[in-house]
This record gives C-alpha cells, structure tokens and sequence, in this order.
C-alpha cells in the first residue's frame, strides 16, 4: 500500500512540476494545485499509522500513544486545503483581470506560434 501512495505523490508532484513550467498562466494554476495536493498527501501520509485507531480512549487501562493517528497532520492538511483555495480563487481572479488587460493569457504576452 506505501508504495501505491508514493507513486500517487510522485505522479501528482511531478505533473505539478510540469505544468508549473508551461507558458500559460491557467496551466501553472492548475500544476500549483497539483503541487499543493501532492504535499497535503504527503503531509497526511506522514501521520498513518499502520493500524491506526481513533484517537478515542476508553476506561479501561492506560492507552499505548503508538496506537492511535496522529491529528496534527489531519489538521495541518485541512487548513492548507482551505488556504490553497483561497490561493486558487485569488490566483484566477488575477488571471482574468491580466487576461482582459492584454487579451492573451500567454505569460510574455505573446501568442505562440503555430
């Protein structure tokens, strides 16, 4: 399973990294969103544990903490997903703005060849 969601983390970074050096402002949106997905998962990733169970303790005897998930990453990652949203929305807000001012979306404001 490890190895399933590190190839999902290398596919999302490196399409990220791809489309980040596009020339068209919209591409390099949607490789940043990549990017900041593939660091979410990772991010997330890094508070599995194998077996992990709700961090919900009961009465009986003193809980073993290498038992339960971790909650910092889960919340770490909640609140970059609400802050790239924001960054998205702002990103693409700005995105029509320059594109009506120039009316190319092309980042040297130049049309690219056929």
């Amino acid at each position: 399973m490890e190895i399933v969601v590190a190839l999902g983390i290398a596919v999302l970074a490196g399409s990220g990294v791809w489309l980040l050096l596009r020339p068209r402002t919209f591409q390099v949106i949607v490789g940043l969103s990549l990017l900041s997905y593939a660091v979410n998962l990772f991010i997330f990733v890094m508070g599995w544990v194998r077996g992990g169970a709700a961090p919900i303790v009961g009465t009986a005897g003193t809980p073993d903490p290498a038992h339960f998930a971790d909650p910092l990453p889960q919340a770490l990652v909640l609140t970059a997903i609400v802050i790239a949203f924001a960054t998205t929305a702002l990103l693409l807000v700005v995105l029509l703005a320059a594109r009506g001012l120039t009316g190319t979306d092309h980042v040297d404001g130049r049309e690219p060849e056929q």
